[in-house]
């Protein structure tokens, strides 16, 4: 097994009994992130139906495949979904699983004042918590994208965690202001939006890729992440890994890691909680200068 250079701030010591840790996330998009980014779509049925299909058919088949696997998730959930679809979210949380925020209308954080990010992210927890009646402890930035200001902002909140950077394998605590935030890296290259998602004139190529290439992707890298010591975070949509082909895709990884016997699979508050009893020094990131 390698790992992080000696000394370095990362959680590298997981629970008795488990090499590395694993977690399966859904962000329950559904409308928003279209209309964060086009408006005017709005207005197309067809469109709106594609997003749609995660809420009403998508999630479904994911609670069952998730049942079926034993496997507790993290659902991350814009304020605006969770307004628009209160009893599937209310499902989702009482199937057991996490529900984590993940903006108001998906709105991307790059270029937004400090008030229009408060706004966000207040907006967001009024929604999640009036419907689901817990306040969340995760959040992560629409299309992965924090300012330098976010984790304080977070912090402020009482959020225990964030995942939304990139710079590691492994779980962090990461300064916020005075305080500090948990952070449990991401990567694109196991986020099935650059493998599936095509809505013509918005998102996407056009190149949607097979369920077996997708599949192998993340195969790999769970393995690799096994032998690291790391921790593997998959991010999926359920209006996209939600179809029928990739669910079934999904559910053969679910079942590898499962087959592993060391990993630790659970919700991302849950890696946050035990990176947060180990008093990890934080990390100081700060902006490059020009």
């Amino acid at each position: 097994m390698t790992g992080p250079a000696p000394g370095a701030a990362f959680c590298t010591a997981w629970p008795e009994g488990k090499r590395a840790a694993a977690c399966f996330a859904f962000d329950l998009d559904a409308e928003s992130a279209v209309l964060s980014a086009a408006p005017d779509a709005a207005a197309r049925m067809s469109v709106m139906s594609h997003q749609s299909y995660g809420p009403v058919t998508g999630v479904p088949r994911l609670l069952r495949l998730l049942d079926t696997r034993g496997i507790t998730a993290t659902f991350f959930v814009p304020g605006y979904t969770a307004r628009r679809y209160p009893d599937v979210v209310r499902a989702i949380a009482a199937a057991g699983h996490e529900i984590a925020h993940h903006g108001y209308l998906h709105e991307p954080l790059t270029g937004a004042t400090l008030a229009q990010e408060t706004d966000y992210l207040d907006r967001g927890l009024d929604a999640l918590t009036e419907i689901t009646g817990v306040r969340p402890a995760g959040y992560r930035a629409p299309l992965w994208e924090l300012n330098y200001r976010s984790p304080g902002l977070l912090a402020d909140r009482g959020f225990l965690y964030d995942s939304s950077l990139m710079d590691s394998d492994w779980p962090y605590e990461l300064r916020a202001g005075a305080d500090r935030l948990v952070e449990i890296p991401v990567q694109w290259a196991l986020d099935d939006w650059e493998q599936y998602c095509y809505v013509p004139d918005v998102f996407g190529t056009g190149l949607i890729e097979s369920p077996v290439k997708a599949a192998e992707m993340w195969s790999l890298e769970l393995a690799a992440l096994r032998d690291e010591g790391g921790c593997f975070v998959l991010t999926g949509h359920p209006f996209l890994s939600g179809r029928p082909s990739r669910a079934a895709a999904l559910g053969r990884v679910m079942a590898e890691a499962t087959a592993f016997g060391d990993l630790w699979i659970t919700t991302l508050s849950e890696v946050a909680r035990h990176v947060r009893g180990l008093s990890l020094p934080p990390r100081e990131l700060t902006q490059p200068r020009l």
